[in-house]
């Protein structure tokens, strides 16, 4: 049976009305008023989206303005991301929705093989590393503050390199998946946005960053456009989940509670300056 999402893709923006929308759009898939929804968009200043529980510690707050970044919070969990030069996928349903019933591990094995199907359209040998997280992450993985360092359950890897870096939250409202793909640039930039003990360290983790993840155009050479990338998402997701996309628009009211949560949550120091 094909299930009906919507597809949406919206205009590069800045970090606190991007995770507003996405939820804003789990709200209002909840009150049944919005249908699942696969989101593609990217980021405009470039900006560093810290996990649910990270604290803001990690940031240098200093080097963050010299380079004109922003910093934001996001509902998932994980580690630190610098969304510059990527495409980011968001996705929204029901907890009950066929795709992301069965828990955080079962939906995020599903979403992994979408995935997949994906990258390999572009041409990149992948494929999926399962780690064994039941004892819990090994206590310097869980000081790095860095996200695609961190090896998680189902992540999609290329040459032994991270590839993909992807976050679930399970909320009262529904499921939020959120994951960015890097397509070019340098992803040692997100060092200029942390805090280390001395620049030898700073060194150090942009070097051990370079042996443990990759982009789309290092490891094939050539650039993908955001838009080349964005229709091998949507082909994945319909291919290995069975759905059937309806591109679509945010609703004037999922817009107004998106100006909402960026007053009152996303763009506020309460929220996103949390230790």
């Amino acid at each position: 049976m094909t299930n009906t999402w919507r597809l949406l893709h919206t205009p590069p923006s800045n970090g606190a009305w991007n995770m507003a929308v996405d939820e804003a759009i789990l709200e209002h898939i909840h009150h049944g008023e919005s249908l699942p929804t696969l989101r593609l968009y990217a980021w405009e200043p470039a900006c560093l989206s810290l996990g649910h529980a990270q604290s803001f510690k990690d940031v240098d707050m200093e080097r963050v303005k010299a380079n004109d970044w922003e910093v934001v919070r996001r509902v998932t969990g994980g580690r630190a991301i610098l969304h510059t030069d990527e495409l980011t996928y968001s996705v929204a349903g029901s907890a009950e929705e066929p795709v992301l019933a069965g828990g955080v591990l079962e939906s995020y094995n599903r979403l992994a093989q979408a995935l997949l199907f994906a990258i390999r359209e572009l041409g990149l040998p992948v494929e999926i590393k399962e780690h064994d997280l039941s004892n819990g992450q090994p206590a310097a993985l869980n000081l790095n503050p860095v996200c695609f360092e961190v090896p998680s359950t189902y992540e999609i890897t290329v040459n032994e390199k991270k590839l993909i870096g992807s976050a679930q939250a399970r909320k009262k409202e529904g499921v939020l998946q959120h994951g960015s793909l890097p397509l070019t640039g340098d992803l040692t930039r997100i060092c200029n946005a942390l805090i280390f003990i001395d620049e030898a360290a700073r060194e150090k983790a942009a070097n051990r960053l370079l042996e443990r993840a990759t982009t789309v155009e290092t490891v094939l050479g050539r650039r993908v456009s955001w838009e080349m990338a964005a229709q091998a998402f949507v082909q994945g997701f319909e291919a290995q989940l069975g759905i059937r996309f309806e591109r679509g628009e945010m609703s004037a009211s999922e817009l107004s509670r998106t100006e909402e949560l960026v007053k009152e949550k996303y763009a506020h120091p309460a929220w996103t300056e949390r230790s």
